[in-house]
């Protein structure tokens, strides 16, 4: 058999790192679904190859988050290596060593945000951001898009890429009034550079195959063949499924491995998904069959009934009434950008983050500066209940001179009033500061 995709495995299970024995992220997640594609025979599919993650650096973290007090207190070697994984996925893609890559890594990343105290979501870097700012340092000029399929909100990479116009986020998930974090309204659209690229599909507990599939179909797709971006990231979680002991939907291994097949990502990444004997193999499965052009209709769990799981028409006039409203902003997103906006020189925007593994409560005020040459300069200012605090300025990748000028500029200045930890990101250099 060969694949009609040549398709890169990167598996790594973090034997050494776990929140606590009997935690629902741990590396059982990935040993019965490792059983599960030895047994299908996927190592012996032509195209099909395993490759060794890759080691990320102190530097590769400081890309993306300000990580106190540093990032060397706060990572752990397997977080450095689930970095790696998605590092090495991009790398094998972009370079034209094989069309589709499938990191299935943990420790899981997609509830980090710029600023990191610790664990919160079960994450404490966001590894598809340091990934794509890695590969960003060879490509500079990648359109991406980042599709979250994990059933909770990815509110840390939303938070990362909230100002970033060449990064396209979009989410779909379990309703937040109903499951951690409590984020990903419709009306969280991004920041005054990159206002309306930044896509929230909040569903109704109980949404199955047909509910997400109408998203891809009716929303997703349509946003991508207008975005074309040059890249496509699947944030694959995998804790939609009906087997799913944190959430309440009811989605499959078929679902999933047609959602795949029609998303066609270039790199897919293991999120959440916490039903390791009932739905991992057979979704893990169905996506790598899915990347590599393969057959994976037979690809079923045997307790799977399509009639139990159907989503009720109650739950599909709701789905569908959320997608015509997202595909609505977005396609007005310039006209909303324009009301949200005018007149402002500056938008400042507070937020309470909590780390509910850590045990910490986070408060910010971002300072997203509006300029008509770039995105911007955005300001971080972090206090927690521990009593740490931070200011991070991060200046974007697109930079004018202006902008870069005043980034410096608001670092020294921070120095001056007496804070203790700074941050600094220019992005348009590649360059990272802290004091």
């Amino acid at each position: 058999m060969k694949a009609n995709n040549s398709l890169g495995l990167i598996f790594f299970p973090a034997f050494d790192w776990a929140i606590s024995p009997a935690h629902p992220e741990r590396e059982e997640r990935l040993l019965y679904t490792q059983d599960q594609l030895f047994e299908e025979g996927v190592e012996d599919i032509e195209g099909i190859n395993f490759f060794n993650p890759s080691v990320a650096r102190p530097a590769d973290v400081q890309r993306v988050h300000f990580a106190y007090p540093d990032v060397d207190s706060i990572v752990s070697e397997s977080h450095y290596i689930a970095a790696g994984g998605v590092m090495r996925a991009l790398d094998a893609v972009m370079s034209k060593e094989t069309d589709k890559a499938f990191a299935m890594v943990r420790p899981p990343g997609h509830h980090a945000q710029r600023v990191t105290y610790g664990d919160r979501g079960f994450c404490i870097i966001n590894i598809e951001a340091v990934g794509l700012e890695y590969i960003r340092q060879k490509h500079p000029d990648l359109r991406v898009a980042i599709i979250d399929t994990d059933c909770h909100h990815g509110d840390g990479t939303q938070d990362i890429y909230w100002n970033d116009p060449d990064t396209l986020f979009i989410s779909f998930h379990q309703d937040g009034r109903t499951l951690y974090p409590g984020t990903g309204d419709m009306s969280e659209l991004g920041g005054p550079g990159a206002y309306g690229y930044n896509l929230n599909i909040p569903l109704p507990p109980n949404t199955g195959d047909e509910g997400f599939l109408h998203v891809l179909d009716n929303v997703v797709l349509p946003v991508l063949d207008d975005y074309k971006p040059d890249l496509i990231i699947n944030s694959a979680g995998q804790d939609n499924h009906y087997t799913d002991p944190l959430t309440n939907m009811n989605f499959s291994a078929q679902g999933y491995a047609l959602l795949n097949e029609k998303l066609n990502p270039d790199v897919a990444v293991l999120e959440g998904g916490y039903s390791i004997e009932g739905a991992l193999p057979y979704v893990n499965l169905g996506i790598v069959l899915a990347m590599a052009g393969l057959d994976y209709s037979a690809v079923r769990e045997p307790d799977y009934h399509e009639a139990k799981w159907r989503q009720s028409q109650r739950v599909t006039r709701q789905v569908e009434e959320i997608s015509r409203q997202v595909l609505k902003n977005w396609e007005n997103r310039k006209k909303l950008a324009e009301e949200e906006f005018r007149g402002l020189r500056k938008v400042t925007l507070p937020r309470q983050v909590y780390y509910d593994t850590a045990g910490i409560m986070e408060t910010q005020r971002q300072e997203f500066t509006i300029c008509g040459d770039c995105p911007g300069v955005n300001v971080i200012h972090s206090v927690n209940d521990r009593g740490a605090s931070l200011i991070g300025v991060q200046i974007p990748r697109q930079a004018c001179p202006s902008c870069q000028r005043e980034g410096y500029r608001l670092f020294e200045e921070a120095a001056k009033a007496g804070v203790k930890r700074r941050f600094l990101q220019d992005r348009s250099n590649d360059q990272y500061f802290a004091s």
